[in-house]
């Protein structure tokens, strides 16, 4: 008896949709990245890149027609997309696999009525995030959470962040962006506060602003710690995050997995592996800190004092 593959299938090309809410660091390189290893793969793949650039209701417009061209696989990346994906497909059995969704449980995208859902998470351990600034500022008495309302993912990753610092004991205050506009004003409040170093998780509006969040904590001696190497690329002081080239590829290897054959309901969501540790040194001059003896250990050097980048490389 002849067993046909999920890939053979489809009439070549098989068609993947990589579709992103804007543009930034973070979510470019991801895109990037899987783009290369899908092509690298050798398989008949025609790519269709989709970009919504900040605007929700054309996410849905760009989802709702690549349904309607009859595509083979969809990779939303962030969460939002991810949920846009999944009610656009609902009634569909089109392979969607997410790309960066922090919190899959909460966001909807494991259980009933996910059976074609599966995908890369960028979860970041709420121990890690404090970890992180207590290894450079161990006299730190009050972190400044800043975060977009409206993401899951970011939302998500600073309330595991507050619950671990509330079973620690460690102070801290918060603030929510609803637009960009609301940055520098919220930045500058949490700093008003007597904050100690500012921490943003996988949050892709603030991602997309870094100049104005970092001109706004340098300017007041504050350190800017980031849930992503991209943020600390854009201006971030540190970060024991994700790894966006380590999570595309883990992206692509699923989806070329899946076009072999392999069943939705046997691939679980991933987390990434192992986390990164990058530092921007040029950072450390503008907010004018002295890093402890020994606290740039098991950290990669991601932008030199000179400012010479190695993002990327």
């Amino acid at each position: 008896m002849l067993l046909l593959t999920a890939a053979m299938a489809f009439a070549a090309p098989y068609r993947i949709a990589i579709v992103q809410p804007m543009n930034h660091t973070s979510l470019n390189q991801i895109r990037d990245t899987i783009v290369s290893e899908l092509n690298a793969s050798g398989r008949d793949i025609e790519i269709l890149l989709g970009n919504a650039n900040g605007d929700t209701a054309s996410l849905a417009t760009i989802l709702s027609n690549y349904r309607a061209e009859g595509i083979d696989m969809v990779i939303p990346i962030a969460t939002s997309t991810a949920q846009s994906a999944k009610t656009m497909f609902d009634d569909d059995e089109t392979p969607i696999v997410f790309a960066a969704v922090a919190d899959p449980v909460a966001a909807g995208m494991t259980g009933e009525g996910c059976e074609f859902i599966t995908g890369v998470s960028n979860n970041i351990p709420a121990a890690e995030i404090v970890k992180l600034i207590d290894n450079f500022q161990p006299d730190c008495r009050k972190i400044g959470f800043l975060y977009t309302s409206s993401e899951v993912n970011s939302v998500s990753t600073i309330n595991a962040a507050k619950a671990y610092c509330d079973a620690e004991g460690i102070a801290y205050v918060e603030a929510s962006i609803s637009n960009l506009s609301e940055l520098q004003p919220a930045a500058q409040s949490l700093i008003a506060k007597g904050v100690d170093a500012l921490y943003a998780g996988n949050d892709n509006f603030i991602a997309s602003a870094m100049a104005t969040y970092t001109d706004v904590a340098y300017s007041a001696g504050i350190p800017v710690y980031c849930g992503a190497d991209s943020m600390v690329a854009d201006g971030g002081f540190a970060t024991i995050g994700v790894n966006y080239v380590q999570l595309g590829e883990q992206v692509a290897e699923m989806a070329l997995r899946i076009m072999d054959g392999a069943q939705i309901a046997e691939l679980p969501y991933e987390v990434l592996a192992d986390y990164a540790r990058f530092v921007n040194l040029q950072a450390v001059e503008r907010f004018g800190g002295e890093l402890p003896e020994g606290s740039l250990d098991g950290y990669d050097v991601l932008v030199g004092a000179d400012g010479t980048s190695h993002f990327g490389k």
